[in-house]
This record gives structure tokens, C-alpha cells and sequence, in this order.
């Protein structure tokens, strides 16, 4: 697996709205009405995570949740970070 130069990156993201290439990772930033909600998520984030072997960075603050991608392996942006996106985006809010 290779990273992924700044026009593969843009094209992917395309592809998934909700995120931004930003700081050399892929970002989203999630608000919840209630703090219990944004642990949930985390929890079926790691779930997921765990089954695709592929770790994101999350940071809760009471009820937000910021995730960041990246491959380390790679450093850089991969399809791994993009496949886990997806899979993220597909959580129910």
C-alpha cells in the first residue's frame, strides 16, 4: 500500500463530503446532543477499526468527536483511510 498523492487524495474525497484533507490526514468533526451518544459512536468506530485492522485518531470533548486518518505505515493518506471513512460515514447518527 502506497500513500496517496494531493490529486488522489482530492478526487477521493469526492467520494466522502462529510471529510476534509486537512493537516496531512483526513478530518471530520461530529456534534452530539448528548455526551453518552458521542461514546457510542466511538464505540462502533472501534469496532470497525478492529475488523479492518486500521486504527483512527478519535478526541472527544464532552459532545464532539474529531476523528483524523491517516496511515502511518505509509505516512501519509492511503485507500485504507478512505475504505475506513466510508465504513464511518455509514455508522447511523
Amino acid at each position: 500500500m502506497n500513500a496517496l498523492d494531493e490529486k488522489e487524495i482530492l478526487d477521493n474525497l469526492l467520494k466522502i463530503t462529510k471529510w476534509v484533507y486537512k493537516n496531512g490526514s483526513l478530518e471530520r468533526k461530529i456534534e452530539f446532543s448528548k455526551y453518552i451518544e458521542s461514546i457510542d459512536f466511538i464505540y462502533k468506530i472501534a469496532i470497525i477499526a478492529e475488523k479492518q485492522g486500521h486504527h483512527p485518531k478519535l478526541t472527544s470533548d464532552y459532545k464532539s468527536l474529531f476523528i483524523q486518518l491517516t496511515t502511518h505505515d505509509v505516512r501519509g493518506v492511503s485507500q485504507k483511510d478512505f475504505q475506513l471513512a466510508k465504513a464511518i460515514d455509514a455508522i447511523e447518527l
